[in-house]
């Protein structure tokens, strides 16, 4: 059997398709597929207690929040809503932080929109022999939480408290925005030569020749 090629391919155009650190410090524009954040009917903002950090977190927390500051993904904020944050250790020897959202989450009104089966996806690739690949790490911040419900990301630090305007990791209906926007934007090349796994897009065919053609058509 003839080997497979891969290919690493950074999209250069669309915007939600661009990674996080290679942005410019600013918000992307707001969209029909802006994230909403529908809670229970009578929820109200529950606040959590914060966890105590250490300082090496601390020195953490205070280079996030200058990066997100710095692209204008964060505002501080005055909102009701409180949500702490954690760190967890990383197989590295650092940290990854954590908004703790379970509070708003166990009131916000989870999405149906229909995530793609594996295997069906995988049945798609059956006799493909080229396949390009792009992982859109960051891709969650291009988009932008509805300005109505961005006071419900609002997170607390000791330094003050802020609230996101793009789409935060940690709460429950973010893939499935991602997934709609991402499958809007492709549409028209599913069960031909694209699947999209959330943040993971693979092109893929049985000839070279057609395999340049559709990255022309994805770029």
């Amino acid at each position: 059997m003839r080997s497979h090629h891969l290919h690493h391919h950074r999209h250069p155009h669309h915007p939600s398709l661009r990674h996080a650190d290679d942005l410019p410090a600013r918000l992307p524009p707001s969209r029909p597929e802006d994230h909403h954040i529908e809670l229970e009917p009578g929820a109200q903002p529950m606040v959590q207690r914060q966890f105590q950090l250490s300082q090496p977190e601390l020195e953490e927390v205070q280079q996030q929040l200058d990066y997100l500051l710095t692209k204008g993904f964060i505002r501080p904020s005055t909102s009701p809503y409180a949500a702490p944050i954690l760190f967890t250790p990383k197989r590295d020897g650092g940290f990854r932080r954590c908004r703790e959202y379970r509070a708003l989450n166990r009131i916000t009104i989870k999405s149906r929109y229909p995530i793609p089966r594996v295997d069906e996806l995988l049945d798609q690739l059956c006799g493909a022999k080229f396949f390009s690949k792009n992982d859109l790490r960051g891709g969650y911040h291009e988009i932008r939480v509805a300005a109505e419900d961005c006071h419900k990301t609002a997170f607390r630090t000791r330094y003050d408290s802020y609230k996101y305007l793009v789409m935060p990791f940690g709460l429950p209906n973010v893939p499935s925005t991602f997934q709609k926007t991402m499958n809007g934007i492709f549409r028209e090349l599913f069960d031909k030569c694209v699947i999209i796994y959330l943040d993971d897009i693979l092109i893929y065919n049985r000839s070279r020749g057609q395999h340049l053609q559709d990255l022309d058509a994805y770029s």
